[in-house]
């Protein structure tokens, strides 16, 4: 199948092979980091002193610094020109920022050679030995030549990541329009090849972001995305098996909806645009606005004319009148609001004091004064100060409460068991308590986000809210469909796919939570990776200081897209798996066996499942001997996999745990795909010997009927 062997440009040349085949983005950023430690070497050999005497060392230096300038602009500029034959409308533009990069290269080159010293004149230069403005100018066209290629290569990676976004709409659409089960599978085949395109370019794009707030938003619609990549396979699939159901339906809608705002966003990101106006919502928290009113009042020892009265005022109301989001829900206890209400009262009183101290401080210049002044600002700092310890102490608590309240989902269980019971009145009760249970994670989500500390946290929030609001909707709706048709196992599928997300959402919660007390603690600088950070060993004295091999955000990004692909490889396989009338069937079995470890180890991926450690990941792929030998028996092609994948889970890596969970999934990848394959190829050979058998058995009868007549 098409999705065996993933989108074309992934691990081949593709439709834009340069491209994809090595990576665009990849490829300038090597070259450029290349450059950057030169550009310190430019300026050492500008800044030389003219007027010494150097010795031969001295000049062999110089020498090997312009060489290995030139060098490293020679192989930015076959990347340059690579991008340029690929991209026809920008050729131009590239060509001629290359050639003025080669030029200023092999200039920086020539005046640097040792061999031009014995001939000063003879190319009309005077060498940098006795004037610098020749390296000047050189380096001054090199680094302008150099930004244009990079800021005309950035386009080029914008334009593709456009260009694959509407490939992934074009696909949907006709998603939405199918209406036969065949056509669905090739088509979300195609669908899942180009999703796999587009987590590759925007996984990229994401991990060279700076703006910290772009790349939180870039990683909530890529979580988005990947999400709802499951959650339409099933949602489409039971809306086949149930055209006429109204539920179903809106659950697909919902879906699709979603993705496309997902999509959107990811453009608005890239481009660096918001629609019609749009405003920024991480401006509303509390906690920024502190911080903003904070350094206002603390600017005043300084300058007692920068700012106003009036505007002091105003900004300490807007952000008081925000605490009446704690203060006003229903959630927060009785201790908790008549703190934050006398904290509120209490900086509303210290501002009037500080403006009294204030105005009277700008006719009366003296030391008293001054001293007055300052206990003013002091005491208001600690106002407030005290107010965001209650707010953080209120949204902490409750978030905690509330996600250990939930933590066995009680809820989502009996709906699952009120669907496959088909009592709408049970469907009723508890798709009310779901209700009840989203809206105090979307609250408590509004009060976290208040609290977070950072921009990128903030939306991290924004989106958490969203989610929840979102899938629990989505949940109610798959619940309906499956009591309605309560025998439905694509219904039951589907609901569980929901309740998966639902769960994930709830454990992504407790992540943010912690990260959010990190930043309040001042332990800003933790990250929470994978669950799968691998521990020092016990038994080894040695390996006792050794820290845990944390992935970085490059290595996270390899195992999410190969987590991805993972994943639409269990979906196909599961669906020729199906095809299949005996499901005793050995190969269906051993099917089944492969496509449940591939699909713990895509949920390892994205931090959930049973797989919880590099070593469990490593462990659960150790197959047994009993099952390996039937299943070899069965499948000789995967004989030479089977024996890697062995190989890799049992070669010791202690130091680069990363890169044998890499080679694990990678190997389990390939497997799939050959097993998708086969389990194809295996399912039209027995139709067509079914068909042999009977058409010879219909012979057979004739041939006896005509000997008896």
């Amino acid at each position: 199948m098409a999705a065996s062997s993933g989108p074309a440009g992934v691990g081949g040349a593709g439709p834009s092979g340069f491209a994809f085949d090595s990576g665009l983005e990849i490829k300038t950023r090597s070259v450029e980091q290349t450059l950057l430690p030169l550009v310190s070497q430019i300026t050492t050999l500008i800044n030389h002193k003219d007027n010494t005497k150097k010795s031969d060392k001295t000049l062999q230096a110089i020498q090997r610094v312009g060489q290995a300038v030139n060098l490293a602009v020679g192989r930015f500029v076959k990347v340059g020109e690579a991008i340029a034959n690929e991209n026809w409308d920008l050729k131009e533009e590239i060509n001629i920022a290359c050639i003025e990069a080669k030029q200023a290269g092999e200039t920086i080159a020539a005046l640097t050679d040792i061999s031009s010293l014995n001939h000063p004149e003879s190319d009309g230069q005077i060498m940098i030995f006795t004037d610098k403005t020749g390296v000047i100018k050189a380096a001054r066209l090199l680094l302008s030549s150099v930004t244009k290629v990079l800021l005309l290569a950035d386009r080029v990676v914008i334009k593709q990541i456009i260009t694959s976004r509407n490939k992934v709409l074009a696909t949907m659409e006709r998603l939405e329009k199918v209406n036969s089960f065949q056509e669905f599978v090739q088509i979300f085949s195609q669908f899942g090849n180009e999703m796999v395109e587009f987590a590759h370019l925007t996984g990229d794009r994401q991990n060279d972001l700076k703006d910290e707030k772009k790349k939180a938003r870039m990683a909530a619609a890529r979580a988005v995305l990947e999400k709802c990549t499951m959650m339409l396979l099933t949602a489409s699939k039971t809306c086949l098996r149930h055209p006429n159901c109204e539920s179903a339906h809106k659950n697909k809608e919902g879906v699709f909806n979603r993705m496309k705002v997902a999509l959107d966003k990811v453009i608005e990101i890239v481009t660096d645009c918001k629609p019609g106006g749009e405003t920024d919502i991480s401006s509303v928290s509390i906690f920024t606005g502190i911080k903003e009113f904070k350094m206002n009042i603390e600017a005043l020892r300084e300058n007692l004319y920068f700012q106003s009265k009036e505007s002091l005022f105003a900004t300490l109301e807007v952000i008081l009148e925000r605490t009446e989001d704690f203060t006003d829900s229903a959630y927060t206890s009785h201790e908790h609001r008549e703190r934050i209400l006398e904290l509120s009262t209490q900086a509303r009183l210290e501002l009037q004091q500080l403006l009294s101290v204030w105005i009277h401080s700008q006719s009366k210049k003296t030391k008293s004064i001054a001293e007055e002044l300052e206990l003013a600002v002091l005491k208001i700092s600690h106002s407030l100060n005290e107010l965001k310890k209650e707010l953080h102490r209120t949204a902490t608590q409750l978030a905690a409460d509330l996600l250990k309240y939930h933590a066995d989902h009680v809820v989502l269980k009996a709906l699952k068991l009120t669907g496959v019971e088909g009592n709408l009145e049970g469907l009723a009760e508890y798709a009310c308590k779901l209700s009840e249970q989203k809206e105090q994670l979307v609250e408590v989500c509004r009060l976290l986000r208040h609290i977070s500390g950072t921009e990128p946290l903030e939306i991290t929030c924004i989106h958490a809210e969203e989610t929840f609001q979102v899938t629990g909707q989505q949940i109610i709706s798959a619940a309906e469909t499956l009591t309605l048709h309560p025998s439905s196992k694509i219904a039951k599928e589907n609901l569980d796919v929901f309740c998966e997300a639902w769960e994930s959402q709830i454990g992504d919660m407790s992540t943010l939570l912690r990260e959010i007390n990190d930043v309040f603690e001042g332990r800003r600088g933790e990250k929470y990776g994978y669950l799968s950070l691998p521990k020092p060993m016990k038994n080894n004295a040695n390996l006792k200081s050794l820290k845990p091999d944390k992935p970085d955000s490059e290595e996270q990004a390899k195992i999410a897209k190969l987590g991805l692909k993972l994943g639409l490889l269990t979906s196909d396989a599961n669906c020729e798996i199906k095809k299949w009338g005996d499901q005793e069937n050995e190969i269906v079995r051993n099917g089944q066996t492969m496509s449940s470890m591939a699909y713990s180890v895509y949920l390892f991926t994205r931090g959930e499942g049973p797989l919880k450690t590099s070593q469990d990941l490593i462990h659960q792929l150790e197959l047994k001997d009993d099952d390996k030998l039937m299943l070899l028996l069965e499948i000789n092609k995967l004989i030479p996999l089977c024996h890697q994948l062995q190989t890799v889970t049992k070669t010791p890596l202690q130091n680069q745990v990363f890169l044998k969970v890499d080679k694990c999934i990678t190997k389990t990848r390939s497997m799939m795909a050959i097993l998708v394959q086969l389990l194809s190829l295996c399912y039209k050979l027995l139709k067509k010997l079914q068909m042999e058998n009977n058409s010879w058995v219909s012979v057979t009868n004739k041939d006896s009927m005509d000997g008896k007549t």
